[in-house]
């Protein structure tokens, strides 16, 4: 048979469309031609696969070879096609059954020698595959994270030999089966604890209603008094991922590195970009287009240390996916959408030196300067996050002191899930992400409530976005406290926390 038809996917983004790999064998002169939108690595890739069936002792027909990956308007990049093109071959020149390849779908790189090497965004393409109904063949590499998605058949390979003995029934590839149920030991990673935190009541119980309701954070204080520290421990007291939540972020990391390690497997990510990075490694880029910063942070913490420090420009670009939670990257060819649901934290200090208000008073910086400084931080930016609150200095003697009284990060953890756990039978969401209609259902206040959020409002000039925050948080310190409807007590809290709306 002249004509072969095999199945594989592109990557767009999260999406991967499926891309029908065809093969046409006819006589004329010989060659050997790639069509369909292919990019420079696809067009390669006819060098890599003759060298593989050589190698192989396959045989490679002296005549006219066309290959058509459709659609032909999809861009293709990546070595993921080498496979299904040289299966192609072999199908349309009868060295291997056609009676079940439409059973399949094909991804993985081809080495010189006919063996399998990985390619990314395994988990992306699995999941799609899964959908169709079809099995999915990929390199031994990508098979353990591809069985991350339920329901999806996944066989690994290691060679273009091994797929060929299976495709003959002389030897059975493995399959691989759902891992979740694998690594359920992994759904508690050892992040460090709070316990080790001395002193900052106040800001670990910032940090549990942040927590409980998903809210973004920016703490200011001196440098030294435990804002990283903090930070780091943050991830440790947010609730366990559900299984949809750890796929979502899974496959991100696969379309980025271009794999997943399992071993991550239902971990929060917690990406910490330094202050000098620019707005494309924030919101990702490229050609074709990767997931940034904000996208591999997907159900995790994106920490911004040192905020001030930041170029303005870059931080700006936070201000949509804090909305809507999602990116969309243009380039010229393509566009790509990636989900950006991740939780903020971030700190800065309070002066350029960073010693205004520390007890040892030798803060020098003057009224302009300090202004100048937070300035950086645009208002919009800041009216989108929820919390901000100073972490002050931590006294010498409690610092000094031996006492191990302070809560581990196990006990605040089961007061965030509870807590959370009410928002999602409630709501079936976290309070953060309350839409305007639904802020005014869930978050009804009392004659007395409203009247103190009026004067706040009048005195500290909040806007419409600020007060809906203040709504959202305050509606969290309730669900804290197991109180169904929101008091004075709460919305008191609550303005406390919008600290950089005073100044």
């Amino acid at each position: 048979m002249p004509l072969a038809v095999l199945y594989s996917r592109a990557l767009s983004g999260m999406y991967a469309p499926l891309v029908t790999v065809e093969t046409h064998i006819a006589n004329g002169l010989p060659s050997f031609t790639i069509v369909g939108l292919p990019d420079t690595e696809v067009k390669e890739s006819k060098d890599r696969v003759r060298a593989a069936l050589q190698n192989a002792q396959f045989k490679i027909p002296a005549q006219r070879i066309t290959i058509n990956l459709a659609p032909a308007d999809l861009p293709k990049e990546s070595g993921r096609f080498d496979l299904p093109i040289a299966l192609g071959i072999l199908a349309a020149t009868g060295q291997i059954p056609t009676d079940q390849l439409d059973r399949y779908e094909w991804a993985g790189e081809l080495a010189l020698t006919g063996e399998l090497r990985p390619v990314h965004g395994a988990l992306a393409m699995t999941f799609n595959a899964s959908q169709s109904g079809r099995s999915f063949v990929l390199p031994q590499h990508n098979a353990a994270e591809a069985a991350l998605v339920r329901n999806a058949t996944v066989y690994a390979a290691t060679s273009l030999l091994q797929i060929c003995a299976h495709l003959h029934g002389q030897e059975t590839l493995p399959l691989c089966r759902h891992a979740s149920a694998d690594n359920d030991e992994l759904n508690d990673p050892p992040y460090p604890d709070f316990a080790d935190v001395k002193g900052q009541s106040h800001a670990k119980r910032a940090l549990e209603i942040a927590a409980a309701g998903e809210h973004s954070v920016l703490m200011t204080g001196p440098p030294g008094t435990g804002k990283s520290m903090l930070a780091a421990r943050f991830p440790g007291i947010l609730p366990s991922m559900t299984e949809a939540e750890a796929l979502e972020s899974a496959a991100v990391q696969s379309l980025s590195h271009g794999s997943f390690n399992i071993n991550h497997w239902k971990r929060r990510p917690f990406r910490s970009p330094h202050h000098t990075a620019s707005g494309i490694a924030l919101v990702g880029g490229g050609s074709p287009p990767r997931p940034g910063e904000i996208s591999l942070a997907m159900n995790g913490v994106l920490f911004l240390d040192e905020l001030a420090e930041f170029d303005r420009k870059v931080l700006e670009v936070l201000r949509e996916p804090l909305e809507s939670g999602k990116i969309t990257i243009s380039r010229a060819a393509r566009q790509a959408e990636f989900p950006a649901q991740f939780q903020l934290i971030a700190a800065m200090n309070p002066c350029p030196c960073g010693y205004l208000g520390h007890p040892n008073g030798k803060c020098h910086c003057t009224p302009d300067q300090i202004n100048r400084y937070r300035a950086r931080i645009s208002g919009p930016l800041l009216d989108r996050i929820d919390m901000h609150f100073e972490v002050p200095a931590v006294p010498q003697g409690e610092l000094m002191s031996h006492k191990t009284a302070s809560e581990t990060t196990s006990v605040i953890r089961q007061r965030v899930e509870y807590a959370r756990q009410q928002q999602l039978i409630r709501q079936g969401k976290a309070n953060n992400r309350l839409t305007v209609n639904q802020i005014e259902q869930f978050c009804a206040l009392d004659t007395a409530s409203e009247h103190l959020l009026h004067q706040a409002i009048n005195r500290l000039s909040l806007s419409a976005r600020a007060y809906h925050r203040i709504l959202k948080l305050a509606r969290t310190i309730a669900d804290m406290a197991g109180i169904a409807k929101i008091n004075t007590q709460h919305i008191a809290e609550a303005i406390q926390y919008r600290r950089l709306d005073k100044s």
